[in-house]
């Protein structure tokens, strides 16, 4: 029975930490989606653009690495809410860097459905998660 007692002492502190992740899940999606300048939402959700969902995917899934990472390091719920701050940063950098540097028309491109458009948006944002997540190992 102390097994099991141990096993769940942590149990309150898990449900912190995931409950904490959700809700940056959710602040995450609703920023990114409000700071690039079309609505991957309303792309995805309405008119069924594919390039809109490969990389509203990959901005997901790149901030839930790096918030798994946080989640992981952290010491504490404080230090993981700033983790998890930095990582929305950096996934927002990652749209900027490709939308100013390496594709400038990578908006109109996502918009027009343009499949590989949405594959470099995905590929970057979860390499910028993965990076993200390495260097949150301190």
């Amino acid at each position: 029975m102390d097994v099991l007692a141990n096993s769940l002492a942590g149990l309150g502190s898990f449900f912190l930490y995931f409950l904490m992740s959700l809700a940056f899940l959710m602040l995450f999606k609703f920023v990114y989606v409000r700071i690039t300048p079309h609505d991957e939402w309303k792309l995805v959700k309405e008119d069924k653009n594919i390039a809109a969902a490969i990389a509203l995917a990959g901005s997901i899934i790149g901030y839930s690495i790096a918030i798994a990472s946080a989640a992981s390091n952290s010491v504490n719920l404080i230090d993981f809410a700033v983790w998890g701050i930095v990582a929305l940063l950096a996934q927002l950098i990652a749209f900027v860097i490709v939308r100013f540097g390496f594709m400038p028309k990578i908006v109109e491109r996502i918009e027009a459905g343009e499949v590989p458009a949405g594959i470099l948006m995905a590929a970057t944002s979860v390499s910028v998660g993965l990076l993200n997540a390495a260097c949150m190992t301190y």
